[in-house]
């Protein structure tokens, strides 16, 4: 465990932690059901056959999981809103309550209007559903933007295209391949709408939450390189420009369906910042020929690339790499690229999978990849804000409850809360930063 104090970060920076509802909240049967609930209920979807019925039971706990943000000391809670939920009798009393005892408790509630729990009843794959979701978006911001002025549109669609739409990994389990980008357009056109909904109820706060990670090549030999700026193009260009340029990469817009240059002028609504989840870099090369297994996933032949080991690295329960000045990489490089044209930003997930409750190896983690991110802000990129992917250990979406991201650890049996030797340190990195 480092011993070194984490360095002063600014006046005002903003400290918080980030959950999703479908991951936490349980209540299934007392909303309409999701793309999730219905991906869950066939057989082998999920490793260890499990579903979010009951999850951590935070619907019903909210209050014990407030007491456990006011102990922390954090500013700020990251959660997100079911829409499945809003759409069911007295789904939005819920939020009530909950942003009410938040703001009770002196935390500012930052709420993700859409983080992959999509109503069963639609699809991303029709361009309808990004009209649904502004209708649902308004009803949420004409409900609580009394009370809460600082929004985020979506969670991590190009995870939630190429895990749920493109691979057939995560709901709702279908396997396009490249035939998903229609889902990634719609989704973004989704977001653009929600920012004029949120412009129009006096919202002046207003992010999106992408996940981004430098992407290396393997080596450089001309196809490796190729194929990692095909895949830095596919989790990377093609979910930042449209926000942030108001345009698609070369060669992407063409593929995309409506009226795209009219959608582009949507999609780019100024934004006040931009949301930023970072876990990793990524290590790609030339195809192989041969389905890969990589970071819990099959990853098919016919993809035009191919993600390798990190060599020399420690790895999460995960298997994820462990490379803290990526992130440094990372938001460097997007302060280059993107210039002027680029808002303040905001990490809005970062954190790993331990097993645990004496997780030195999370805390450690974290250490390094605040002070990779204070770095960053050192060689002039501007960064307000920084949340810890997740509070509670939860619903792992298809890795089930195998995996535990957690500052505070959940017994699924009894939904008992334990905090974590992380939760003391984070909690004293922040009394430090005060």
């Amino acid at each position: 465990m480092a011993t070194n104090p984490i360095p002063q970060f600014p006046a005002g920076f903003l400290w918080g932690v980030s959950t999703s509802a479908h991951q936490i909240e349980g209540a299934a049967g007392e909303r309409e059901p999701s793309v999730w609930d219905t991906f869950t209920a066939e057989p082998g979807r999920v490793k260890d056959g499990s579903t979010a019925a009951v999850a951590c039971d935070h619907y019903h706990r909210y209050r014990e999981d407030v007491a456990l943000l006011t102990g922390l000391g954090v500013d700020a809670y990251r959660f997100s809103i079911s829409w499945p939920r809003v759409n069911s009798p007295g789904g939005l009393d819920f939020y009530d309550r909950l942003v009410d005892e938040l703001c009770a408790a002196g935390v500012r509630p930052v709420p993700t209007l859409f983080h992959w729990d999509l109503p069963a009843t639609l699809d991303w794959l029709e361009r309808d559903t990004a009209s649904r979701f502004a209708e649902y978006v308004s009803v949420v911001a004409g409900r609580l933007g009394d009370r809460v002025k600082k929004w985020i549109t979506l969670n991590e669609p190009a995870e939630h295209t190429l895990l749920g739409h493109a691979l057939g990994a995560h709901a709702p389990g279908k396997k396009l391949l490249f035939d998903a980008i229609p889902a990634a357009h719609h989704q973004l056109l989704a977001h653009g709408l929600a920012v004029r909904v949120l412009r129009a109820a006096g919202a002046a706060d207003i992010g999106i939450a992408n996940s981004h990670g430098p992407t290396w090549p393997a080596s450089q030999e001309p196809a490796d390189v190729v194929a990692a700026d095909f895949y830095d193009l596919l989790l990377n260009r093609l979910f930042a420009d449209p926000v942030l340029l108001g345009e698609y990469p070369a060669g992407i817009g063409e593929l995309m369906p409506g009226d795209i240059g009219e959608d582009l002028k949507i999609i780019g609504e100024p934004l006040d910042w931009y949301g930023l989840n970072y876990y990793a870099p990524s290590r790609v090369g030339a195809a192989q020929g041969a389905e890969i297994e990589f970071g819990g996933l099959t990853l098919p032949a016919e993809l035009p690339f191919s993600v390798r080991e990190i060599e020399g690295r420690p790895v999460t329960d995960f298997g994820w790499p462990v490379v803290p000045e990526g992130l440094t990489e990372l938001l460097t490089g997007f302060r280059d690229r993107f210039g002027d044209r680029l808002p303040p930003i905001v990490i809005t997930e970062n954190g790993c999978s331990y097993e645990g409750i004496d997780d030195q190896d999370r805390i450690a983690y974290l250490d390094g990849h605040i002070r990779a991110l204070h770095a960053a802000m050192t060689a002039g990129v501007d960064v307000r804000g920084y949340f810890v992917w997740s509070l509670l250990d939860n619903f792992e979406w298809a890795e089930g409850y195998e995996r535990r991201f957690g500052l505070v650890h959940v017994d699924y049996r009894t939904l008992e809360r334990t905090p974590k030797a992380s939760y003391g340190w984070f909690r004293d990195v922040l009394r430090a930063q005060r």
